[in-house]
């Protein structure tokens, strides 16, 4: 698939569109949970890299970047329930519609939405123990990327991890079969398909990232952006 060699650094979305369908859109926030559950990849991450750092008496702090409607901060606040841990969670996001969304399902004692961006945080002084995003990097433009990165840094106190799709034939060929059937109307198929021409490889984003980052590729067809303080910074 010739067309999948580069990024469709131009390709939008639909649901990032300011007048799309409202209907179709809070369909597709409604879908997610069950589409991340298969693709993203988040509870091998909280059992590998998030619950290690948490305390049963002592709050952990997080912060979810770009959270849309905020199924993986609650899956998140869940496991960590579940676990009897103490995670407090700020979730952000600066799409209003998606924050209307997230804040419209029941609330989560542990779990607070706020409409902005990284950088609003940078510039009020905040810093979080962790700093997340699911599915974000393929949104950005490259200086949008950048400042993430640099915004992250300067957030996070002990670890950064930002998971997205990994571009490939086979993520394409297997996401468009395996949703062919499923999810309609909402934009879960064609946005999906659109994510996967946008995003990075693993390469690519090797080529990127900041002295002191690592990228690791993770199954399925995902890629983990990662940081620790302490690291080299630029």
């Amino acid at each position: 698939m010739r067309f999948l060699r580069e990024r469709a650094v131009d390709a939008v979305e639909d649901m990032d569109r300011p007048d799309c369908d409202a209907a179709r859109l809070e369909r597709t926030y409604a879908q997610f949970p069950l589409v991340n559950a298969v693709v993203s990849g988040w509870h091998g991450v909280y059992r590998r890299r998030i619950r290690p750092l948490l305390s049963p008496t002592t709050a952990t702090t997080l912060l979810d970047i770009g959270c849309g409607g905020g199924d993986i901060a609650r899956k998140l606040a869940g496991w960590a329930a579940r676990d009897s841990l103490v995670l407090d969670i700020t979730a952000i996001d600066p799409d209003q519609r998606a924050l209307d969304f997230a804040t419209s399902r029941p609330p989560h004692p542990r779990l607070a939405f706020r409409r902005a961006f990284s950088s609003d945080l940078v510039g009020e002084g905040a810093s979080f123990d962790l700093v997340i995003s699911n599915h974000m990097l393929h949104h950005l433009t490259p200086a949008e990327l950048q400042g993430l990165l640099a915004d992250s840094e300067v957030l996070a106190r002990r670890a950064v991890i930002h998971s997205d799709i990994a571009r490939s034939p086979a993520a394409y060929v297997l996401f468009g079969a395996g949703t062919a059937p499923f999810f309609p109307g909402s934009f879960i198929r064609r946005d999906g398909l659109t994510s996967i021409r946008r995003s990075y490889t693993a390469a690519n984003l090797r080529a990127v990232v900041r002295p002191g980052w690592s990228v690791r590729s993770e199954r399925p067809f995902r890629t983990l952006v990662q940081f620790t303080p302490g690291n080299v910074r630029a």
